[in-house]
C-alpha cells in the first residue's frame, strides 16, 4: 500500500497521505510501513505512541526535547481536525526559526512528519483525537517549550481564542 510523500516548504518535513481502502464496512489504511518510509529517507523507528484528546481551541506546544533525547514525530488525526506546526530549531539550518503548518483531519487521514530538531505544536480546530508516534521516549529533564505566541516565529493560529496551560 503506497503512501504519497509530499515535501513541505522546509526540507525533510513531509505531509504523507496513505492509500485508503474504502468499502461498505468502512475503511482500512496503513499509518506506517518501515520500508516505505526508509525509501523516502525517513530512517527512524518509533518507540512510543501518544494519544491526545483536545477540546476545540486547545493549543499544545511548541514542544521539543534537547539532545540526546530529541524526538521525531509522525502525527495523524483520528477524530476531527487540527492545525499542526513544525518549527525548525536546528542551529545553522537555512530555515532556522521558520515554521510550516498544515491542517490534518480525519477525512483524508494525512500524516505530518516532524523530524528531530523541530519544535512541534498544534491547535485543535474541533474537539480532536490526535495520535503521534515518536522516535525517542518522553524525557522530562530534556523537555523544553517555545512560547506559542512568539513574535519571532510569527505563527498565525487559525482560532483567535485559545485554551493554553501555563507551561505552553
Amino acid at each position: 500500500m503506497p503512501f504519497n510523500f509530499k515535501k513541505m516548504d522546509i526540507q525533510d518535513v513531509l505531509l504523507i497521505t496513505p492509500y485508503i481502502f474504502d468499502d461498505v464496512r468502512g475503511f482500512f489504511s496503513e499509518i506506517y510501513k518501515r520500508t516505505d518510509f526508509l525509501s523516502e529517507k525517513v530512517p527512524y523507528d518509533f518507540v512510543q505512541v501518544n494519544l491526545s484528546n483536545s477540546r476545540r481551541g486547545v493549543i499544545r506546544g511548541l514542544h521539543y526535547q534537547m539532545s540526546p533525547m530529541e524526538q521525531g514525530k509522525l502525527v495523524t488525526v483520528m477524530k476531527d481536525k487540527i492545525y499542526d506546526v513544525a518549527v525548525d530549531i536546528r542551529k545553522g539550518s537555512p530555515s532556522y526559526g521558520k515554521f510550516v503548518g498544515v491542517e490534518l483531519n480525519d477525512q483524508d487521514r494525512s500524516l505530518f512528519w516532524v523530524l528531530p530538531g523541530f519544535a512541534h505544536g498544534f491547535q485543535a480546530l474541533e474537539d480532536s483525537l490526535v495520535v503521534y508516534f515518536v522516535t525517542k521516549e518522553y524525557s522530562p529533564p530534556h523537555k523544553r517549550c517555545i512560547n506559542w505566541l512568539s513574535d519571532e516565529i510569527g505563527i498565525r493560529w487559525p482560532q483567535k481564542e485559545a485554551i493554553v496551560i501555563e507551561k505552553d
